[in-house]
């Protein structure tokens, strides 16, 4: 199948943290997932990768299509204790939203053993590639929440929801070079990775994870 896999490059948005005062230190990370599909046809390679170029979903402000795409969404919001003249963080939780969009071939019934074999190695790789960038989202909310518990008191509380703010914004630009990063990766070893699952398959071993 002649296709260059184009991955999504992934839409965020953080929420501002909210500001109150109250009581005892807590920290957590709230993390869900979800799927959707979209239908694609075809009875040989180049039908179904048409296919994926005409409906796959798109990425921020581009009309270019991708065979498979995470959508990420962080949140969180922060309670603040002032005592003994200083501001301090109190409670934490960071939110990260994460929902995976996989082409779903709605006319295999018939195809040939070859074209099923082909797509069933690529849809495995769509697949693995999603889930990891949605456990990169999970892994950076973690250490944001690690971070913000962390963060030194302030002489007041408005100084202490900016450095909050500060480390938030931080968090999620650390977030997008580590997607970018995995991108350019997984870019460069689509070939070889490609040809291990189709002899994974034709050895009768499964798919690669």
């Amino acid at each position: 199948m002649p296709l260059a896999l184009r991955y999504m490059r992934l839409p965020i948005a953080f929420s501002m943290i909210a500001f109150f005062l109250c009581g005892p230190a807590a920290a957590e990370v709230v993390a869900t997932k979800s799927y959707s599909y979209f239908d694609i046809k075809g009875k040989t390679a180049d039908e179904l990768d048409d296919e994926l170029s005409r409906r796959g979903p798109t990425a921020n402000g581009s009309s270019a299509r991708h065979p498979g795409a995470t959508k990420i969404r962080f949140g969180g919001e922060a309670t603040y204790i002032q005592e003994n003249g200083r501001c301090r963080v109190g409670n934490v939780k960071v939110t990260v939203h994460t929902q995976i969009i996989m082409p779903r071939w709605s006319n295999r019934k018939g195809a040939s053993r070859e074209l099923s074999m082909i797509w069933d190695a690529l849809s495995s790789d769509i697949r693995r590639h999603e889930e990891r960038h949605a456990e990169i989202a999970r892994t950076q909310a973690r250490a944001m929440e690690r971070e913000l518990k962390a963060l030194p008191s302030r002489r007041n509380c408005e100084a202490m929801q900016e450095l909050v703010s500060d480390a938030s914004a931080r968090g999620v630009e650390e977030h997008d070079k580590l997607q970018a990063r995995f991108d350019r990766v997984e870019a460069v070893n689509f070939q070889n990775r490609m040809l291990r699952l189709l002899n994974n398959r034709l050895n009768g071993k499964g798919g690669e994870r």
